[in-house]
């Protein structure tokens, strides 16, 4: 039925998802189990994005269901003996940006790789940031914006973890629509993801997990 939940996701048949989700839980199958047959979903999804078969509103819905599907699980997953966590990323769309869907894709696809994930949200100011990783003690912080004006503000909130003292304790990457290696280096993160699995990727290496 793991197959019928990846189908479902991929081809947007959002009702049929859901369905399939709490039947699959129902049935006694491991939430993991369901977290990796959505991740696959979304893998597909991303593809065919991609290959311009699908566009924003797909993705826009993709995303929705990844919320809806979580909240879904969220309750079997709090019933399960601890998992293994391979470290905390804090992440945000930052300030004068409201985009959340592609953070959204990321902060799933990072749970559901085992990392602990704080999500700020959208529009977060450098200072809550900085008072963030102060109380979380993240190894990893993701910043996400999708407008170009997100570029200074990705920049300022660098600098505001610098002026704190915080630099040297975290890895920042950036993500977003029009994030490359120029505005990379503007910034002055350590890399940025083209897609959520390029961060988990980066999420995985900078905390030595192979």
């Amino acid at each position: 039925m793991s197959e019928e939940l990846i189908k479902a996701i991929t081809e947007m048949r959002e009702e049929d998802a859901l369905k399939i989700t709490t039947q699959l839980l129902e049935s006694g199958t491991n939430p993991l189990d369901v977290l990796e047959a959505c991740r696959k979903a979304l893998d597909a999804v991303g593809k065919r994005f991609e290959e311009g078969i699908y566009f924003l509103p797909e993705l826009m819905l993709a995303g929705e269901m990844m919320n809806q599907i979580t909240e879904i699980i969220k309750p079997k997953l709090a019933a399960m003996p601890d998992r293994k966590r391979h470290g905390k990323v804090l992440l945000g769309t930052v300030a004068g940006d409201i985009h959340d869907i592609g953070k959204n894709i990321v902060s799933f696809m990072l749970d559901v790789n085992g990392f602990e994930v704080l999500d700020l949200g959208v529009d977060v100011p450098p200072q809550k940031f900085v008072d963030a990783i102060q109380e979380f003690k993240p190894q990893v912080v993701a910043l996400s914006g999708f407008l170009t004006l997100s570029f200074d503000a990705m920049k300022d909130t660098v600098a505001a973890i610098q002026s704190a003292g915080l630099r040297d304790k975290v890895k920042i990457m950036i993500g977003g629509g029009q994030i490359n290696e120029e505005v990379k280096e503007y910034a002055v993160a350590d890399g940025y993801g083209r897609d959520a699995m390029a961060a988990v990727s980066f999420a995985k290496e900078w905390v030595g997990v192979k």
